[in-house]
């Protein structure tokens, strides 16, 4: 059976250091850190108490969501996906559908999120413990249900084709789009909007910072706490936001015009099972070097293609293991190794909304022709140099051709996807 091809023709974006594409390219190239102090968390006695939280400008929310929208809206994951959804249909030049107008039947979404509505579900069990249920209001369900992030997005965009909502931990948002990608691929949609958000907040990163697994030594200096790669890393720094992106037939794509920031080549998704020194938290290594294997025999595509790897990187003891992997899946070392750098430096771990947001920086380096900076990482882990050229871990952005980038996210539960992308 012949598949389809599938390009991307739009992307939207509200990240810690950047809300929009534009803001967004521009932190991107001068390696501008979204992470700050949060009083608030030391009220409550968190060991890490910053973080990144996206920062939506005065009257922004005014273009995508009406009145009552925004006065009933409390989950500020649903919040950020609406936003970076229509962004993303607006570059995409799809108009919205009327509430007078059929569905697209040819039109999908797979948008997904770790969990959703912390705020509301708080609100609504204060209110229940209060014997105040007839006041939780008819919007507690479709902010509080996860899919509830799908069914907003579908019903501002008119979408009429599969509708759904994906929870896979950190590799959500990668998870999400090789979810449209297939489902393009194999002749059931013409366009699907896929990605992934992810609220902020004590409710969100509090079990985390339980865990022991956040930064809690830079409290005093926010921009230098994410770092991945780097010797001095201390745990990750807990962040949200949301990243969408339009995937399009081509064919559907050349049809209209419209203009093509990447080709999806493929990918894969596995699980390590938790053996073989994988777990809850930890990677087993041999899932994640099939992975990247099988998503490059997806592609149909040579190790030797690669040329730059957007990694999972994620500021904590793994990042040298996560290289290792690398280096034996595509038997690439030293000097021979691909670029590879890490959004987690710049705007924190964003969980279920890091594959999306990451995926985006990654294809605009494509559509661009640069290489984003690994910030807060000059003392590259010694573990890490011992099997790659520090060259290949930029520190500064280098403005150069990159035609193949590999987008890989692997999250708790032993769970791992990667995608890879061909410039147009």
């Amino acid at each position: 059976m012949k598949r389809n091809r599938v390009v991307i023709t739009g992307m939207g974006i509200v990240s810690p250091n950047g809300v929009g594409i534009p803001s967004f390219l521009e932190a991107l190239k001068n390696g501008e850190s979204g992470i700050r102090y949060f009083p608030e968390l030391a009220e409550l006695n968190f060991s890490c108490q910053v973080g990144g939280k996206p920062v939506l400008s005065e009257g922004y929310l005014e273009n995508y969501l009406n009145a009552l929208e925004q006065r009933k809206l409390k989950s500020d994951g649903i919040i950020y996906g609406i936003l970076a959804a229509l962004e993303a249909m607006e570059y995409a030049d799809i108009p919205l559908r009327s509430n007078d107008e059929p569905p697209d039947w040819n039109m999908g979404v797979v948008f997904g999120t770790g969990s959703s509505g912390a705020e509301k579900f708080r609100e609504a069990i204060y209110q229940v413990d209060d014997g105040n249920v007839r006041r939780l209001g008819s919007t507690t369900v479709p902010q509080i249900m996860v899919s509830g992030i799908s069914a907003y997005i579908s019903g501002k965009i008119g979408a009429g084709n599969w509708v759904t909502t994906n929870s896979s931990a950190c590799a959500t948002g990668a998870e999400s789009i090789l979810m449209g990608y297939e489902h393009i691929a194999s002749g059931k949609a013409t366009k699907m909007l896929c990605g992934s958000s992810g609220d902020v907040g004590p409710y969100i990163w509090g079990g985390f910072d339980a865990m022991r697994v956040t930064n809690w030594k830079h409290n005093a200096n926010p921009e230098q706490a994410s770092r991945p790669i780097s010797a001095s890393a201390n745990g990750f720094v807990p962040s949200g936001g949301a990243g969408a992106l339009v995937l399009e037939t081509l064919e559907s794509a050349q049809q209209r015009n419209a203009t093509i920031y990447a080709e999806v080549l493929g990918g894969a998704v596995n699980n390590g099972g938790q053996r073989q020194g994988g777990s809850m938290t930890a990677p087993n290594s041999e899932a994640v070097q099939r992975c990247i294997r099988s998503a490059l025999q997806n592609a149909e595509i040579e190790p030797s293609e690669i040329d730059t790897i957007n990694g999972h990187l994620t500021a904590t003891a793994m990042d040298a293991t996560e290289i290792s992997n690398w280096c034996e899946a595509l038997n690439r070392k030293g000097s021979d190794f691909p670029y590879i750098n890490s959004l987690k430096g710049m705007i924190g771990h964003g969980l279920a909304a890091s594959g999306s947001m990451e995926t985006i920086a990654t294809i605009l380096q494509l559509q661009h022709d640069f290489i984003f900076p690994n910030i807060n990482c000059e003392d590259v882990h010694p573990d890490i140099l011992r099997q790659i050229s520090e060259e290949k871990i930029p520190k500064q952005c280098i403005n150069t051709s990159v035609k193949t980038a590999i987008k890989a996210s692997f999250g708790f539960g032993d769970v791992n996807a990667c995608i890879i992308f061909r410039k147009n």
